[in-house]
């Protein structure tokens, strides 16, 4: 088997948003974290547009799109709102995330099996304008057939559990990583194109990035509250060289 050692870095900035809108103005500015993000070896940049906007805003995204240079991956919920958005904006990706006003943060996948009828339009209409459509479900095989029968190219594992079970021992933390690994291959396998996400840390992020079907990684928390002591720009550098350790050691395996 070869293994591909690329593994790509999405960084999420929401909470350089979340931060400055504690107080209003412009300070920190989205735009210049992406830019650090960049520099530090990220390969796209992910920003959710929440309906109530608690963080990043629909301006962040105007000059996001305008400006930065990597690639774009809009997170937003299935609505005919945001559908809107992210057809007049054409980022590069845009992935279907469920979404609460009442939770802190995104709490798990998106229950594609169930919800086919309301996102089978969504993801043709996203799709046909040359956006390419992720979708963010559990590491569940029947969501993995859900979103191949809705034609959308990616998914995003959600890897919350798998972070948190990192604090329950050794044998919950395995289980957590084999249940992605078993999600990740059955996805590569049917042709899908197979992303990871949600609370990845130092501590946690090799396991993931050591599964050769996962192509790509999206991590903001983290990161941003890892800056408050180090920096963003060091921040991202210590996440790229575990991944890149990570994918390096697969290779040497193989």
């Amino acid at each position: 088997m070869t293994i591909d050692r690329t593994l790509r870095l999405g960084v999420n900035i929401d909470h350089v948003a979340t931060i400055r809108n504690a107080r209003g103005g412009d300070h920190p500015d989205t735009l210049r974290a992406a830019e650090i993000a960049a520099a530090a070896g990220a390969d796209g940049i992910t920003a959710h547009l929440r309906e109530d906007r608690r963080h990043i805003g629909d301006r962040d995204i105007e000059r996001l799109r305008q400006t930065i240079r990597l690639p774009l991956n809009l997170e937003m919920a299935a609505t005919g709102e945001m559908t809107a958005i992210a057809l007049r904006h054409r980022p590069h990706a845009a992935c279907i995330v469920p979404e609460s006003r009442e939770e802190r943060t995104t709490e798990g996948g998106l229950d594609a099996a169930r919800q086919r009828a309301q996102l089978a339009p969504i993801v043709a209409e996203l799709s046909a304008a040359g956006i390419r459509v992720s979708l963010f479900i559990e590491a569940d095989r029947r969501q993995i057939d859900a979103a191949v029968a809705l034609g959308a190219p990616v998914v995003e594992l959600h890897t919350g559990t798998y972070c948190e079970a990192f604090h329950s021992g050794p044998d919950a933390f395995e289980r957590e990583r084999a249940r992605i690994a078993d999600a990740a291959h059955y996805g590569a396998g049917l042709g899908l194109e197979i992303h990871a996400g949600h609370g990845l840390t130092y501590d946690t992020v090799k396991p993931i990035a050591a599964l050769a079907p996962i192509r790509e990684l999206n991590i903001g928390h983290f990161l941003i509250g890892e800056a408050i002591f180090v920096g963003l720009d060091a921040s991202i550098r210590g996440m790229r060289q575990r991944m890149d350790e990570a994918r390096a050691a697969l290779a040497a395996d193989a």
